[in-house]
């Protein structure tokens, strides 16, 4: 069993590195609708937010919680209304 996992694909850097472009985007479009902002600006407000720093870094365990979730932690790392 344990060789089965290590040959798992979806644990592949390349993989992993898909699913976290994806997520970001899609806390990136959740985050324009909250601030009323074009989904550029929310990215780049993302990419330059501690939230996004937490994210990448595996022993915070925010990658674990969904991508509202990431977003709410966003919103009060700016000190935004939820």
């Amino acid at each position: 069993m344990e060789q089965r996992q290590s040959d798992d694909p979806v644990k592949s850097p390349v993989i992993q590195e898909i699913i976290m472009s994806n997520r970001i985007g899609a806390i990136s479009v959740e985050l324009a609708k909250r601030l009323n902002i074009a989904p550029e600006k929310a990215l780049q407000l993302f990419y330059e937010s501690q939230t996004c720093a937490d994210l990448h870094d595996k022993s915070t365990g925010l990658y674990l919680y969904g991508d509202l979730y990431v977003a709410d932690e966003f919103m009060r790392e700016k000190d935004w209304r939820l």
